[in-house]
């Protein structure tokens, strides 16, 4: 079971990524001259509120998310005329659209912050020490030994592992000399990539060029400078948005089993584990997620952000909204598609916690 320690980070995690999203409708609706009558952490009995100007902020019981209300976003609501220009679905919309894509929007821009931030502080990461070379590979037929730190590769100076990777992959099976330091003296051996397959996250085989070694596990806190950082942590966040977006593909073409989606104690686990392994960890996972919240509210289904970026796109190119009755249907529609997949997540997570050995 869950210590209170892991149930509190857990709230901690969901709340941060909750606020953002809430604040990016909150902020632009606001700067739209929208009205926004409440303001919510969480669903449920409110346990803190504050009324501030027009606005209530509320902190309720289940921490499993938030919302914006904001006046006249129902259409079924009376508006006095007075109020009409401050209602939401008074006005442009070029401004609904603006206020629907803000949530989202901020889901991505949490992450490029985190993610830029922990290039700024650093993290460990490893060192271009060579650990294990495997028996027959391209690297023991050419000459590479365990210990050797290597330096440069034609030349491209190397100082971290990954770069290893990426420019054997890059020079497409070519040759290469590989400049390396060998207790002090400088050797230079020539490397001939040999193609394999091997598995991506996905469990999807790909052939890739490989020379056949390992780490040893020295690392080193790499740290970039205020633009380096920014520009790896918006590179970070695309990369992490591209995995995300083709996990969900492949999940809905059944390339990817059901039984790995997840609900509220599966987050929570990873959250747990995550927060065992330090302060970046906890909070890579954070920005994580940040972008799965944000790329999975565009989704054009119904109560979700991206189904209300639908309808007011029908408006603008309509030049009127869709009818009341037709918005109602997709919005039932929507609900039980959203509904039985939170149902079917918490099987998930109920089979795995409690039915799992």
């Amino acid at each position: 079971m869950f210590s209170a320690s892991s149930i509190f980070t857990f709230i901690v995690v969901l709340g941060v990524i909750v606020v953002f999203h809430e604040f990016g409708h909150y902020i632009v609706a606001r700067l739209c001259g929208v009205t926004v009558k409440t303001f919510s952490v969480g669903f449920g009995p409110k346990i803190l509120k504050k009324q501030i100007g027009p606005t209530e902020y509320c902190l309720c019981a289940l921490p499993l998310g938030g919302y914006v209300r904001m006046m006249g976003d129902d259409p079924n609501e009376e508006i006095s005329e007075e109020d009409r220009a401050h209602a939401f679905l008074s006005q442009p919309v070029r401004k609904k659209i603006a206020i629907v894509v803000a949530g989202p929007l901020f889901n991505i821009l949490l992450a490029i912050f985190i993610y830029s931030g922990i290039f700024m502080v650093g993290f460990p990461t490893l060192t271009a020490i060579v650990g294990e070379i495997q028996e027959g590979s391209a690297a023991e037929q050419g000459g590479l030994q365990s210990g050797d730190r290597i330096v440069a590769i034609e030349d491209k100076e190397i100082a971290l592992w990954d770069e290893i990777r990426e420019t054997v992959q890059k020079r497409d099976g070519k040759s290469l000399l590989f400049h390396v330091d060998r207790g002090g003296e400088k050797v230079t051996v020539t490397i001939t990539p040999q193609m394999k397959e091997s598995e991506d996250l996905f469990g999807e085989k790909h052939p890739t060029w490989l020379i056949g070694i390992l780490p040893k596990g020295d690392q080193i806190t790499k740290r970039y400078n205020p633009f380096q950082a920014v520009y790896l942590g918006v590179k970070q966040t695309w990369n992490m948005s591209v995995m995300n977006m083709v996990g969900i593909g492949k999940l809905i073409q059944g390339k990817i089993s059901s039984d790995n989606l997840g609900g509220p104690i599966m987050i929570a686990q990873i959250v747990d584990q995550q927060a065992s392994r330090g302060v970046l960890n906890i909070v890579s996972f954070i920005a994580l997620l940040s972008i799965n919240l944000g790329l999975i509210n565009l989704f054009p289904i119904p109560v979700l952000d991206g189904g209300h970026l639908v309808f007011f796109t029908i408006e603008g190119i309509l030049g009127r909204p869709l009818s009341l009755k037709k918005m109602e249907i997709a919005q039932q529609v929507g609900l039980f598609l959203i509904v039985s997949l939170m149902v079917f997540a918490m099987y998930n997570d109920i089979m795995r916690f409690f039915v799992s050995p």
